[in-house]
Formats: C-alpha cells, structure tokens, sequence
C-alpha cells in the first residue's frame, strides 16, 4: 500500500500536478538582480504559482520566446544557472526591420550588464515568420510565451502553425509549452489581427492541438475577472500602459491588469 502511495505520488510530481515547495525558485524572485519596477508586478503577475503550474525544475532547459525586456528572464536564468539552461529566444541581431535589431541589442547588454546572474545564458533567434533558431530539435524541456500570441495572430494561420509547428519541434516528448496570454471572452468577436491585445483561448488551444499538443491543464492563476476587455486603445488602457494617459485613469487602475489565460500544453512522449 505504501509503495502504491510513493509510486502515486512520483507520478503526480512528474505530470506536474503536486508541487513541493522550491526554495530555490522563490529566492530567484526575491533576488536583488530584478528590476525594483518588475518586482512590483508580481502581485498582478503571479510569477512562482505560474512557473511552478508549467511544472518548471532547475535542472530544465527553458526556452522563453520574445522575452523583451526581460521580465521573466530575471527570475528564470538565475534559477536555472547553477544545473539548467536558459535561452532567450528573440529578434534576430541582423534582422532587416531596425526595431528587431535594436531590441536584440537591448537584451543581450542586459545579460551582459549582469554576467553573475545571466552569464550562463543563451540567445536564440525567434522571429517569426521567418526564423526558428532557439533550440535544436527534441532539446527543451519547457518552452514558455508570456503575452505574445496576439503579436502573432496577425500572421495568418499558415504562419501561426509553422510557429507552433518549431516549438513542439524543440521540444523532448514529454515536454511542456506554456502559454500566459490576455483573453478574450468567447462570446465576443475576434478580429483577424487581434488588434485590442485580447484573444479566445479556444483559439490557442485550437492551435496548439493542430499542431500535435494535448492540453495538460489551464489555471485561473493569472485571471482578473474585473476585466471585461473592453477598453479604448485595448488591453494596453490598463496598467502598466495606460495607454490612455489620465483618460479614465483612476477606473483602470482599480480594474488591474488583464484577464490572463494560463494553459499547460504537453507534447506527447
């Protein structure tokens, strides 16, 4: 009986449905390398429950695609320094568009800036349509997308599934993609080009499905439900945008940022 428990119990720790506490993980979100101004938004970002949701370990290769200005990658590449692999997989450094240039630029001389927290991480190159260099075949053990995929729906579908089609390529079976993304209510339209920031979570299931993933879980960790998407300018109204300036400054605030979906997609072993 009580190897059945243990044997239970390993299980359930593998399909990333009971979690021990990681030590290890809160102290890179407490760790004085992040930004005071991105540690101000983890009440609203909820960045140890949601890691800890994708089932993430520090012995891991994690991909985290378009990091930006590296929100994540302050916890993530500490984290994972010491027995696992970060890699930064953004604009491609000799892009064609200035902006993508540019914004190569920036996150690799903030991994420089910092060698002791981000010296053993790794760029790759994500830039879709075109380029998938961030991780060779089979390789990650978790790729993670924070807020991208309606940057990406403007691609058309035959885009988005070759998008989809390289992180499932980059992945081990096994392998988990998480996606944290704003959503749209279902009973609302979506533009071709998601152009308010919202999208349906069907639809990112639909995608993830077409292109060989189960859905292992979804998490309200990072829903809102004061946000009904339906703002002037879009999710960006919201903070920390506030896109409208002092329009309505005051209502927004109160309602927070978005309502975030958080689903857990697993690529067959």
């Amino acid at each position: 009986m009580k190897k059945s428990i243990a044997l239970l119990l390993c299980s359930l720790l593998a399909a990333g449905s009971v979690y021990a506490e990681d030590a290890a993980l809160r102290a890179a979100i407490a760790g004085p390398q992040r930004t005071p101004a991105n540690a101000a938004r983890d009440p609203a970002r909820h960045p140890y429950e949601t890691l800890t949701f994708f089932g993430i370990r520090p012995n891991q290769t994690v991909v985290e695609l378009t990091p930006d200005g590296g929100w994540y990658t302050e916890i993530l590449a500490p984290y994972l320094s010491a027995n696992g692999h970060y890699i930064g997989a953004g604009s491609n450094p000799a892009s064609a568009s200035e902006a993508a240039r540019n914004s190569a630029a920036r996150f690799a001389q903030k991994l420089q800036a910092d060698p002791a927290s981000y010296g053993k991480a790794t760029i790759g190159i994500f830039e879709p349509p075109t380029t998938y260099q961030f991780a060779p075949a089979g390789s990650a053990d978790l790729v993670l997308t924070f807020r991208n995929v309606h940057n990406w729906v403007k691609l058309g579908d035959p885009a988005l599934k070759a998008l989809f089609a390289s992180v499932y390529t980059s992945l081990k079976p096994g392998g988990v993609f998480g996606v944290v993304e704003h959503r749209l209510p279902e009973d609302r339209p979506q533009d071709a080009t998601a152009s308010t920031g919202y999208v349906h979570e069907s639809y990112v299931i639909k995608l993830a499905r077409e292109a060989g993933f189960k859905l292992a879980g979804t998490a309200e960790i990072n829903a809102n439900p004061k946000d009904n998407a339906d703002h002037k300018g879009g999710v960006w109204a919201l903070p920390p945008g506030y896109a409208n300036r002092d329009e309505d400054r005051a209502l927004y605030a109160a309602i927070g940022e978005s309502d975030r979906m958080t689903l857990k997609f697993v690529k067959p072993q």
